[in-house]
């Protein structure tokens, strides 16, 4: 089952069924589990109660999903990133290409993510917070104190304040590559700033994708009329397992409103490609969307 949140001028955000070209407002059949985003993730039954909503609001009028997908404005219906109260948390080097892209960066720091590649213990960082994560259709950014910038596209796991898995959207952990690549300790200026994260377009509940694995991930970035870098990845090339991940993420941890992470990227643009304002990072998942986002400055 697909959800969304999404913004209605008159009554603000609102989560909502994803069903084909529609998009149904789930608070008007059941306010108490959908009037909520925070409260959402924390329920143990949301699947059962999600078919039952679901059942009541498929007869009643619905938003097409296309009329979404347009930029935000207050003053028209769109859709936002599945974020609220939480914290977003990214995994690093958890894909080969990852590792050998770090490695090749680094400047004299390169056995670090080769070490931490293949230790038990995974690369775990604060990405963000809400307010600097970006939503479809929303400019991510890019930093004007570098010169080298990379979309990381990325499987994002949503997750309740106990650890359990709810459900799967697409990411973006925006990165300046030569910050980062300077000094490892680094790292925070290179990955997190104001809208250096995008989530969306939607979420898909956990029990509705039978095989994590075989999910593909796919990069188009769009420049003008040219297309100057596009790549895919499945999340069954990632070394790490999911469950790993989120057991190390909760180790000495408390996320009472739940937490995104996003969990590493295998696509990476060569050396010589950085982002400019202007383009448009397109990253799909199939079962997810497109999640579209321009680049400013």
């Amino acid at each position: 089952m697909k959800l969304c949140r999404y913004w209605l001028p008159d009554s603000g955000p609102t989560l909502g069924l994803v069903d084909g070209s529609l998009v149904y407002n789930l608070a008007d059949a059941d306010a108490e589990t959908f009037g909520s985003f925070s409260r959402m993730l924390g329920l143990e039954n949301l699947p059962d109660r999600a078919e039952r909503a679901a059942a009541r609001v498929r007869s009643r009028a619905g938003l097409l999903w296309n009329d979404l997908d347009v930029a935000p404005d207050v003053r028209k219906p769109h859709l936002l990133a599945p974020v609220t109260k939480q914290e977003v948390w990214a995994a690093g080097v958890t894909y080969f290409r990852s590792r050998e892209a770090r490695m090749e960066e680094s400047a004299g720091g390169g056995s670090f993510y080769d070490k931490v590649y293949y230790s038990d213990r995974p690369e775990l960082f604060l990405k963000g917070t809400s307010n600097r994560v970006a939503g479809p259709n929303a400019a991510i950014r890019i930093r004007k104190d570098s010169r080298w910038n990379v979309p990381e596209p990325e499987l994002a796991l949503l997750l309740g304040p106990a650890g359990s898995l709810v459900a799967f959207t697409a990411g973006n952990d925006v990165s300046s590559r030569d910050i980062e690549g300077e000094n490892p300790l680094y790292l925070p200026q290179a990955k997190v700033y104001k809208g250096s994260c995008a989530l969306g377009p939607a979420f898909v509940l956990a029990d509705s994708v039978p095989d994590v694995q075989a999910l593909i991930i796919e990069l188009r970035i769009r420049r003008g009329s040219t297309i100057p870098f596009e790549g895919s990845a499945r999340v069954a090339q990632m070394k790490r397992t999911l469950k790993d991940l989120v057991s190390y993420l909760f180790r000495e941890q408390e996320f009472p409103y739940g937490v995104l992470l996003l969990t590493g990227t295998g696509i990476v643009p060569p050396d010589d490609f950085t982002l400019m304002p202007g383009d448009i990072v397109e990253i799909t998942i199939p079962e997810i969307g497109t999640l579209r986002n321009p680049v400013a400055s």
